[in-house]
């Protein structure tokens, strides 16, 4: 089966999507009888960042986002076999199914934020809200990436049960072997040696300025709370919610690299992911492979993904977040567990599951 594939997000700095496309990549390469994979870049710049394999390359040609955006709103043209040749499905990896002439489609619906909070919403995903029916008005199957969000993407969009396709997302092996970073590393890097952690895009759906109010208050009922380390790029929109963090207790560390984000990750006091909304919730799997203890938003997504293995927060809470940053070792589970749980999650396992709905998608076309 050969496959057309949006690889766009593997471009730049890794979001969550780009690890998402990066691991579906690497776990479809693994099955024993591995799909021909075209790697379509909606840009003109940059280049794949994947190495070509015996069934993966890049697409023989490409074409800038934007301009798809505007045309895919309004006709069915260019089929996105245009830039693929001919494939058997093309698949939409975040939110946006091209048109094609003959060829299936399945999209990567990741969350309905682009409805549930549009207001926290900007750039492409305010597009979302118009291309996803498009795309499943044409007859696109959905993946969606827990049960919670298939159930939830059924109920918005009256789809019959057998177009949308659940595969949760894996978690890199290396997140298991991380070690923690040394003292150097650290101060390095500009962070102290005991810190509680967010990791993600700095945005209002994080519930960040609930976190820094909470973390506030913890270190005023004990000055032994470590500081607040908050690692991604600086997000949109009034990520604070009036919760200014004070440079004394929150440190923003900006963007790291992967390989320093699982070390500052394996050293963590806590991981925090107090989210107002998730689709999956990428962190907190890949705090738990680090092992280390979880403190996350009591959201469908976390407690599927978590399964029993972090502690869960009324996220509109900020006294019952104070109190367990100031208790992390009140967290369920420990490093075997937690470990244990996470190596359930494999990018093969992922990969299978994407393919089967890549066979279904290919018998609706």
């Amino acid at each position: 089966m050969r496959i057309g594939l949006d690889a766009t997000p593997l471009l730049g700095q890794r979001s969550g999507v780009g690890r998402y496309v990066a691991g579906l990549v690497a776990g479809l390469q693994q099955l024993p009888e591995a799909p021909e994979v075209l790697l379509t870049l909606f840009s003109i710049r940059g280049s794949v960042p994947v190495a070509s394999s015996a069934t993966v390359r890049p697409a023989p040609r490409r074409a800038p986002a934007r301009l798809l955006r505007r045309t895919w709103a309004h006709t069915r043209f260019p089929p996105a076999e245009l830039l693929t040749g001919r494939v058997a499905v093309f698949h939409g990896t975040n939110f946006v199914a091209p048109p094609t002439a003959r060829a299936g489609r399945l999209v990567t619906v990741h969350d309905l934020a682009y409805l549930r909070y549009p207001q926290t919403v900007t750039g492409d995903a305010e597009h979302y809200a118009r291309l996803v029916p498009r795309a499943l008005d044409g007859g696109a199957h959905v993946l969606a990436v827990t049960h919670a969000m298939a159930e939830e993407i059924r109920d918005e969009y009256g789809l019959p049960a057998d177009r949308v396709h659940v595969a949760a997302h894996g978690v890199d092996p290396e997140w298991s072997a991380a070690t923690p970073a040394t003292p150097g590393q650290l101060a390095a890097l500009g962070l102290p040696p005991e810190y509680h952690l967010f990791t993600g895009n700095l945005e209002p759906r994080k519930n960040l300025g609930m976190l820094v109010a909470a973390h506030r208050a913890a270190r005023r009922s004990d000055p032994g709370v470590p500081p607040l380390v908050l690692v991604g790029p600086a997000g949109w929109g009034d990520r604070w919610q009036g919760a200014e963090p004070d440079p004394a207790d929150v440190v923003l560390a900006g963007y790291l690299p992967d390989e320093d984000l699982r070390s500052v990750v394996a050293g963590a006091t806590s991981v925090c992911m107090p989210s107002h909304y998730e689709g999956f919730g990428l962190p907190v799997l890949e705090a738990l492979a680090a092992g280390r203890p979880v403190l996350a938003s009591d959201i469908p997504a976390h407690r599927e993904v978590a399964g029993g293995q972090a502690q869960l927060l009324d996220p509109a809470d900020p006294d019952c977040w104070a109190s367990a940053l100031g208790n992390p070792a009140s967290a369920p589970g420990d490093t075997g567990s937690r470990r244990a749980h996470a190596a359930g999650f494999t990018w093969s396992i992922s990969a299978s599951a994407h393919l089967r709905a890549y066979e279904d998608a290919a018998q609706d076309r």
